[in-house]
């Protein structure tokens, strides 16, 4: 699918609380330049699930349309309703993703039999590489190490985002699946663990704003240069707990129109950053001097 580092794509906003499809050009434009290996549209980070229909396909269309295949295009289409999941997957394989990045279903949940059925279905419905997404902070269910065994037979299903945080199950699913299954780090301050573990790259939050360095910091692991990664890694934790004192896309939206690129606040239910903790966000930024100048 991809090696390196791919950036889950944050989604501009005017004044009016419409996408921007200038800056979301800007933006794109700014990650390939900057040698990001993919982009991930309409995730958690680019507030997917407060996107219509209409502006997903619009987004979506655009970043094909700007990428021209330079850089793989992932859609987010993962929902909670399995139907709907199989709608917005084969509109997104219309549209010209590359792949599909599918989120373990929330609220309603479901057991490991649900999920294997639900991705399942997703897969047998669509001719279009899928990603499954385990991120149970946000969905309340995780993906079980003997149920990614079991959809990573499918062949459809080629890819898992890993982003429990939990580095002893990377390491038993790292020993489970397939050689040629790929495996990507979606917790930026888990980076280096993941990737030693085998994953072949990260879906980066902090890639929004520090392009250069989340690539530099995946291609010393990729090159297996540790003393490199544990510094870059390192120089970076402060700036990515920053931009994780508060609910993603929150801080890194705000990180991103300091650097010049006006993506707006989030949408409601989330609001801006707190003065005091907008304040910590940019006097870490201004301290952090970066490795890719």
């Amino acid at each position: 699918m991809f090696t390196g580092a791919g950036t889950a794509l944050a989604t501009p906003f005017n004044e009016e609380g419409n996408i921007d499809l200038k800056v979301w050009e800007q933006l794109i434009e700014q990650q390939i330049e900057a040698g990001i290996q993919a982009l991930v549209v309409g995730g958690t980070t680019g507030e997917g699930s407060t996107l219509t229909a209409e502006e997903f396909e619009t987004l979506l269309k655009e970043a094909v349309r700007i990428t021209a295949g330079r850089v793989p295009v992932i859609a987010g289409t993962g929902t909670n309703n399995t139907a709907q999941t199989i709608e917005k997957t084969k509109k997104a394989s219309e549209l010209g993703a590359d792949a599909a990045m599918l989120v373990t279903p929330y609220y309603n949940k479901t057991s490991q039999a649900g999920l294997v059925a639900h991705f399942t279905a997703v897969a047998d419905a669509v001719d279009l590489p899928i990603m499954l997404y385990n991120v149970p902070s946000r969905t309340g269910v995780a993906i079980s190490v003997d149920t990614a065994v079991t959809l990573a037979a499918h062949p459809n299903i080629q890819a898992f985002k890993e982003a429990s945080g939990d580095v002893s199950y990377m390491g038993e699913l790292m020993s489970r699946i397939p050689v040629d299954f790929a495996v990507f780090c979606g917790n930026d301050d888990q980076i280096l663990p993941y990737m030693a573990w085998g994953a072949q790259g990260v879906i980066s939050v902090l890639s929004n704003p520090y392009p250069k360095e989340t690539q530099a910091l995946a291609t010393a692991l990729l090159e297996d240069d540790y003393k490199t990664a544990r510094k870059i890694q390192g120089d970076l934790m402060p700036v990515i707990a920053a931009l994780f004192n508060d609910v993603n896309p929150i801080p890194v939206k705000a990180a991103l129109e300091e650097i010049g690129i006006p993506v707006g606040a989030p949408r409601l239910p989330l609001v801006r950053q707190s003065e005091e903790g907008l304040a910590h966000l940019l006097e870490t930024m201004k301290a952090y001097k970066g490795v890719a100048q």
